[in-house]
């Protein structure tokens, strides 16, 4: 991709290249060089999630809401957790969460019963729905998810993945 400077020229390369650019040149002190990979991590989350959301819309669901489904399909059986337990997987804020399990249970994916031991926690669990959906959603996703990384090979995906484990891991 190409991008513009402010002299009109056009210059190789990405969104990150050209800010990564401009800020040698307006603030030639910062060492720029970390938003090269922080930078491209971020854009790139953007536009995964978009993909996400687009792939997705044949099933009826976001990239939310699946994240939210799948997370209970792949629990196991009975595909029941408390919102807490969701949360974590899923990085929602409580009130997000609780939104999303509403969408949820008003389409009769997820139904929500009182915690065993804790009556004051209400645990979700996936109807046959809920699952059966979860199933075919997860088959779009995952297959968007190829597409996005084809530009890579095997090799370079793993590498990629170690990288990235390791990054988070450090944050």
């Amino acid at each position: 991709m190409a991008g513009s400077t402010s002299e009109g020229t056009v210059q190789a390369g990405d969104v990150v290249d050209q800010l990564l650019r401009d800020w040698r040149r307006e603030r030639p002190d910062l060492d720029a060089a970390p938003m090269a990979v922080v930078g491209r991590i971020l854009h790139l989350a953007s536009r995964l999630e978009a993909r996400a959301n687009e792939a997705l819309k044949a099933a009826g669901l976001s990239y939310t809401d699946l994240d939210v489904l799948a997370t209970l399909r792949r629990s196991g059986s009975p595909w029941r957790l408390t919102p807490t337990v969701l949360r974590r997987s899923v990085l929602l804020t409580s009130g997000a969460m609780t939104a999303c399990l509403d969408r949820l249970e008003a389409r009769g994916l997820l139904t929500r019963a009182p915690e065993v031991g804790d009556r004051r926690a209400l645990a979700a669990m996936l109807t046959d729905r809920g699952r059966d959906l979860a199933d075919r959603a997860i088959g779009l996703r995952f297959a968007e998810a190829g597409e996005a990384v084809a530009a890579l090979s095997p090799r370079e995906r793993d590498q990629l993945a170690g990288l990235l484990r390791k990054l988070g891991l450090g944050l």
